[in-house]
Formats: structure tokens, sequence, C-alpha cells
């Protein structure tokens, strides 16, 4: 084994030590935010840090980066209240991936990757119409993070679109044959495999599957 302390990390080469960090924390879930400003102009961003934050009521939170590197999708949601979250799969990974791309506010990573802007339910915000699972947000709260100057951005869900046979009768969501993608790191991307669900465990008692 190889150790590293803080000092070490921190005297590396700044894109080494990013690399190094991005992918410490393993595989993150993918996801593409959409986004609309109140004249109706379309935005869309690559988000890995997207976390589950409580089912009841069923709320989802975002790190948004520092205004000055990201500041589109957190002013959209700060000027509209809403938002939408849309799995990414291997059929439209580069076009999502170049939705990272720090373009002008002026332009729509839609027009400028191909995917598709898709309205449903009258909800103002866009959602990705090629993902086969998303959802749409109202936003709660946004908490700014003072040590690096990032924001938490939590939403509340209010409805869901699944493609079918994904969903199993306990609620459960096979996210594997939806073919959602995870990644490492700021640039790496992977597919994912079931391998087993547990009960709930308990003290004393063996793990059982399902």
């Amino acid at each position: 084994m190889i150790s590293y302390k803080a000092a070490d990390i921190q005297q590396w080469e700044r894109f080494y030590r990013a690399n190094f960090i991005n992918s410490l924390t393993g595989f993150k879930s993918i996801s593409l935010i959409g986004t609309a400003n109140t004249s109706g102009n379309t935005n869309l961003g690559l988000f890995s840090s997207i976390v589950h934050m409580g089912s009841d009521p069923a709320l989802v939170g975002f790190i948004n980066r520092p205004l000055k590197a990201a500041p589109h999708t957190i002013d959209n949601i700060k000027a509209t209240g809403v938002y939408t979250i849309n799995h990414v799969h291997e059929s439209f990974l580069e076009p999502a991936h170049q939705a990272s791309a720090k373009y002008p506010e002026s332009v729509s990573e839609f027009d400028e990757t191909g995917l598709t802007p898709e309205y449903i339910d009258h909800f103002t915000a866009p959602f990705v119409k090629e993902s086969a699972i998303k959802y749409a947000l109202t936003m709660q709260e946004i908490i700014p993070i003072t040590l690096n100057d990032t924001f938490l951005v939590i939403g509340k869900i209010d409805f869901v679109q699944l493609e079918a046979g994904v969903l199993r009768p306990d609620g459960f969501l096979d996210i594997d044959k939806a073919g959602s993608l995870c990644s490492n790191g700021a640039d790496a991307y992977y597919n994912t495999a079931f391998i087993a669900r547990y009960k709930y465990a308990k003290p004393g008692i063996l793990p059982e599957k399902i």
C-alpha cells in the first residue's frame, strides 16, 4: 500500500491533484439537469453530484460549482424555481458529455448537442426526451457552502417518468435495465451491472438475498 498525506497531495500539479481527488470518491451517478430562464431559453448541464436526501418528502440534492465556473443552471433555478433531472445512457453519452462545456448563456446546450428538449404536463423546465428515467423538481432550498464557494441545491420531486420495465413490484428501480450510466472523476464513464439485493440488515442475522 502507498500512503499520501494532505501536505503531499497539496503540492501536486493542479490537474493531477484534481483527477486524483475527483476519482477517489468512486463511482457516481450522472444526470443532465434541464432548466430554462424566465424568457424560456433552455440550458442543459451534466452533473455527477446528485444525491438522495429523503423519501418523505421526496428530496434530491446536487452540488453546484462556484458561480464563476457554473452560473447558468443555478441562476435559472433561482429565477423559475423548477428543473429536471435526466439519467444518461450510452446511446447519447457523447452529447451528454458535450453538455458539460462552458457555453455562453445565450447558447442552449440542447441546440449544440442535438439532444431533444421535451415538455411534460405543462412543466416549464425542459426534460431530455432521449432519457429513460427523468423527474421534475421544485427548488426548496439553496445552501451556500462557504468552504469552497459551492452550493447545495435541494429540490422536491414533483413527478417521475420511467421507461416500461424499469419499475419492480416493490417499488425498486432496475436502473441497469434502463442502461443508466455512472462516472468516475470528471471524464470517465461506466456501465452498471446488477449483483444482488439484500433484506434489511439486523444485528445477529446473516444477510439474506431478496
